[in-house]
Order: C-alpha cells, then sequence, then structure tokens
C-alpha cells in the first residue's frame, strides 16, 4: 500500500473514532488485487450512530483531504454502510452484521495496518 493510500486509511479510522466507532481496523488488500488497495472496516451500536460515523468521515475527509467519496451505498435499515474513496473502501457496520459477515476473517490473509 502507498504512503497516500495508508495516510487516508488512517484518516478514516481516526474521523471513525471521533464519532465513537467500535474497533476500527485498516486491511491492507494491496497485494491481492482486491476491490480497493485496503478497506477501513468499523461498527455502530446502532442506524443513527452508523450515520454519524459515515457523516463524520464524509465531512472529515472533504475538509482535510479535498475529497468526497466516488459513491456511497447502504443507508436506513440496512445496517452497512459503504463510502468509495477509490483505494479506500469504508465499510460501517453494525455490531451485529459485522459478527455475521466477518469481513476480517473472509479476508483474513490480508495484513492488518497499525
Amino acid at each position: 500500500m502507498n504512503a497516500s493510500t495508508r495516510k487516508r486509511a488512517k484518516l478514516c479510522r481516526e474521523l471513525a473514532l471521533d464519532k465513537k466507532a467500535v474497533d476500527p481496523v485498516i486491511l491492507d488488500l494491496s497485494k491481492i488485487q482486491g476491490p480497493a488497495l485496503c478497506f477501513m472496516v468499523c461498527s455502530g451500536q446502532s442506524d443513527p450512530h452508523l450515520k454519524a460515523i459515515a457523516a463524520g468521515i464524509e465531512e472529515g475527509m472533504a475538509e482535510q483531504e479535498g475529497i468526497k467519496p466516488q459513491g456511497r451505498d447502504g443507508g436506513r435499515g440496512t445496517q452497512w454502510m459503504v463510502l468509495d474513496y477509490g483505494d479506500v473502501l469504508v465499510h460501517i457496520m453494525h455490531e451485529s452484521k459485522r459478527a455475521y459477515y466477518e469481513l476480517e476473517e473472509l479476508w483474513g490473509d490480508v495484513p492488518r495496518v497499525k
């Protein structure tokens, strides 16, 4: 993963933590030709919490990096939101969805970014 992608992913993690996201992790997919160079995965405890995390990341990325997501998916009732920053895909999941889908296990052979 290049330095700018790493910086962007870490910023997404910090912005999520600012909104009290649960257990944010960064998965480095750069060596396996995944759908992006990395995933940042975090959890929220309710739909309003998921929205707050997403809004915090979007606002912070716009202010600090001058970028908006290329796409977004999920929303009311889905309990899983995705923000697409090209090289970084941000997954914001309700804790129960995250436990069910186990993205970290699905991509378990990739390194985590500290």
